[in-house]
């Protein structure tokens, strides 16, 4: 992997260019391969290198490094295409069990972390009259989930988040999409599992099992297909698809 700061125009604008936040394991990995795959040059911004792509270091809820790194990515390649803000994490708690400093925690990243990274590509993307923002939500910006109350609160703000910068920036042909997986076997899903079974004594295999059943295709997602919607809503197929939420959750949110 190549850190940021060693580029010195390789691109020169014929490759297109896509930031990926926390793209180092989960569905972040999966998407960075994707692109991959699709001809992008990917830059990764997480907190720990990744399996692909260039890796710059960067803990997205610090506004002021997300701003730098994006500055040296756009004086690097020359232009910004696509961003896909993927970091996030997970909290299982009900409103009475959450402090503020979890709820700040939780913000900081989920939140203030596709602010910054948004925030930061839309100058490159305007002058280039042209640009696609994918905000990696969830299942639950369209429904409740029981003991996730601040969870379910960040991903909410960011279905908003991308109707409102899908309206403000249609004028300059960005478009903004919010992704809503449902149940999608990751490490963040395993270790959420993990920590309920240790909590409640619960058979992890059996937990496994349930969380499969309750989803209509009787089964959960895979990284790699939340991956291939990335894909398709960066590509020119999508051009008439903004300000929506693209539910990718085996019919869950269907019931």
């Amino acid at each position: 992997m190549v850190p940021v700061e060693s580029l010195r125009m390789q691109n020169k604008g014929l490759v297109p260019v896509a930031v990926v936040t926390g793209g180092s394991t989960g569905i972040g990995a999966a998407v960075v391969e994707k692109l991959l795959q699709q001809g992008y040059q990917v830059i990764n911004l997480d907190i720990q290198p990744g399996p692909e792509g260039v890796y710059q270091a960067c803990d997205v809820s610090n506004v002021e490094a997300v701003q730098q790194v994006i500055a040296q990515i756009k004086a690097a390649y020359g232009r910004i295409d696509v961003l896909v803000s993927n970091a996030g994490r997970h909290l299982s708690a009900d409103i009475e069990h959450t402090t503020e400093a979890m709820l700040d925690e939780l913000f900081a990243l989920n939140v203030k972390g596709a602010f910054a990274a948004v925030q930061a590509v839309l100058p490159v993307m305007k002058l280039q009259r042209d640009g696609v923002i994918l905000l990696m939500a969830s299942d639950q910006a369209v429904i409740g989930k029981r003991n996730s109350f601040a969870y379910n609160l960040t991903k909410a703000a960011l279905a908003s988040m991308a109707r409102t910068t899908a309206l403000d920036y249609a004028v300059f042909n960005i478009r903004c999409n919010a992704i809503c997986p449902g149940t999608i076997d990751t490490p963040l899903y395993r270790e959420a599992i993990a920590r309920y079974c240790a909590q409640s004594g619960r058979d992890t295999n059996e937990v496994h099992g349930e969380e499969a059943a309750e989803q209509p295709l009787g089964r959960l997602g895979k990284p790699e297909e939340v991956a291939a919607l990335v894909a398709f809503l960066a590509s020119p197929e999508a051009a008439f698809i903004t300000g929506s939420l693209q539910l990718i959750d085996g019919g869950y949110t269907a019931q």
